[in-house]
């Protein structure tokens, strides 16, 4: 196991990580680092956790904005679409035939 130290506002934290997530670990704090200052002003008289917990709360907000955004369309996922239009076509034109005599 590995622990990085991680500074976000005025305190360093020492975190354990699994070995080789050390980046990963990196990345994500200096995500809430980005948000600490706002968060700072936001939490007021309200101390370093208050700050900390806000900056957390902007970042989940962040999270939950990615994940309600529609999949990205796919070359795959347009091909499929049209297939399936071309096919409808087909079905709706067999279906509206009429048979000669």
């Amino acid at each position: 196991m590995a622990i990085v130290t991680l500074r976000i506002g005025d305190t360093t934290h020492d975190v354990g990580c699994r070995d080789g997530g050390e980046d990963r670990l990196r990345q994500a704090a200096a995500i809430i680092e980005e948000h600490w200052a706002d968060a700072r002003r936001a939490s007021g008289a309200g101390g370093a956790n208050r700050a900390l917990l806000l900056a957390a709360l902007m970042v989940a907000d962040q999270l939950i904005d990615e994940r309600q955004k529609p999949p990205p369309e796919t070359p795959e996922a347009a091909a499929l679409d049209r297939l399936t239009r071309r096919l409808e076509s087909l079905a709706d034109a067999l279906e509206n035939k009429t048979p000669s005599a």
